[in-house]
């Protein structure tokens, strides 16, 4: 597990010939719903084309950054979890001021602004080596500097899908989109691992920063007119918008009991991805190589939850997939205690748990941002998915620091990764008692 992004009939239900019709949104922008298919919704491809390069550069640099930082700069295990929490930092610090602002602005300028910007940004990680100016401090500042335009577009690209296609296609739409990470988690590793091999880790990051700018340019094509953002009243100031989206998660039991259990999960998921690699490449002994095919089969099992996502939620419900992907996302984690018990079966142990965690969380994160975007209104849709990171993804520093420490203790690398992965356990627990385990499909909430 290294981070946490249907039905592939080209014909959708609703029309039994498939053809197309259009709903038109508040401001006269027509959507494609019903019976369309996404693979004729030529935005929607421009926005997905953008997320598969985009993705596959960042599952590269995901795993050259860590090795950079472990083997060419001889990092702590203070140091790689310090590193970790830097990247997320900005979360904790910006994502409630992201909110309010996407919910100010056009969402399409924020993500092409954010993506060049992240491409220039990781460029000078390559320049420094020619230079000889490498350091585990400028990783950082990289780290946080790019982490901060995330925040950016994480929000700006999570408010902006509902404007762009239907809400009764959004779980194929989030579907399709978590399908093609997945499929880069696949071979992005494998593709990093010779790359690093051939050419070193920091040039293997030159591919994810020319994958920002060929984002850029696909997302500079969309041709979609985007509905203008609500104008503030004159007496809004920013606290107060801010309160508002606390206010909105806080008081609603569905968004709520998502943001515990998405709080929980990262909270313990990045005390272990802190010392992960460190555990495989000192504590397994596995090389760059290995690692890569590691987190590979992660991406299988990835590619193959968001495939379920959408047969699971009209199986038995989309509250009922939520909590149940969730609990099996805490059980096959237990995989790796066994694995720090039974040392001769820890690859194979290691392995097994990358596939099934993968599956079983992206089904799940699949129907829950799905579900959040079909219940909240556009023009709360940034300050509310800007609280939601914020109280979930604000928490991967804090997790990253508590995972670079305990594993600098007694405790060592594998028992933080046995105390992580119970951490994780519990998260389901938030979602069982709450409304969302018998709700079938969305229930739009009252502001």
């Amino acid at each position: 597990m290294q981070r946490f992004v249907d039905d592939e009939s080209t014909i959708l239900p609703g029309l039994p010939d498939g053809s197309a019709y259009h709903a038109v949104d508040p401001a006269g922008n027509a959507q494609v719903s019903g019976g369309a298919s996404l693979w004729r919704h030529a935005n929607f491809l421009k926005l997905w084309s953008a997320s598969a390069v985009s993705y596959l550069g960042t599952h590269i640099s995901a795993l050259a950054l860590p090795l950079i930082a472990a083997v060419s700069l001889g990092a702590t295990p203070f140091q790689a979890g310090l590193l970790a929490a830097i990247g997320w930092l900005p979360y904790l610090l910006f994502g409630l001021f992201a909110g309010v602002w996407v919910d100010r602005l056009r969402r399409r300028p924020v993500l092409i602004a954010s993506d060049l910007g992240r491409a220039a940004i990781y460029s000078v990680i390559p320049i420094s080596f020619v230079l000889g100016k490498q350091s585990i401090e400028l990783l950082m500042v990289v780290a946080l500097l790019a982490g901060t335009l995330s925040v950016f577009f994480d929000v700006a690209n999570l408010s902006y899908l509902p404007t762009l296609v239907d809400r009764s296609l959004l779980v194929q739409a989030n579907s399709r989109i978590t399908s093609t990470s997945s499929a880069a988690q696949i071979v992005g590793p494998g593709i990093g691992g010779l790359l690093i091999r051939f050419f070193g880790a920091p040039f293997a990051v030159v591919v994810d920063a020319l994958s920002f700018l060929v984002s850029a340019t696909l997302l500079s094509r969309i041709d979609a007119s985007e509905p203008p953002p609500a104008p503030a009243a004159p007496d809004r100031s920013l606290r107060s918008d801010i309160r508002e989206g606390f206010r909105i998660v806080l008081e609603s039991d569905t968004l709520r009991a998502l943001a515990a259990s998405a709080a929980t999960v990262q909270l313990a998921g990045y005390a272990f991805l802190a010392i992960y690699v460190l555990y495989m490449t000192r504590d397994l002994g596995l090389s760059a190589g290995e690692v890569g095919l590691v987190l590979s089969t992660g991406g299988v099992g990835a590619l193959l939850g968001a495939l379920m996502a959408d047969p699971l939620r009209r199986w038995i419900g989309q509250g009922p997939a939520i909590v149940l992907t969730m609990f099996l996302f805490g059980v096959t984690g237990l995989l790796i205690p066994l694995a720090v018990l039974a040392p001769k079966w820890a690859l194979a142990l290691v392995v097994a748990s990358e596939f099934l965690q993968w599956m079983a969380i992206v089904a799940h994160e699949v129907c829950a941002v799905s579900l959040r975007q079909a219940i909240v209104p556009d023009r709360l849709a940034g300050r509310v998915n800007g609280t939601m990171r914020f109280l979930s993804l604000g928490l991967r520093p804090v997790g990253s620091l508590l995972g670079g420490i305990l594993g600098g203790t007694a405790l060592g690398l594998a028992g933080t990764l046995v105390v992580a992965e119970f951490g994780m356990l519990v998260a389901f627990v938030w979602l069982l008692a709450s409304p969302i385990r018998s709700m079938r499909e969305p229930e739009p909430i009252a502001v």
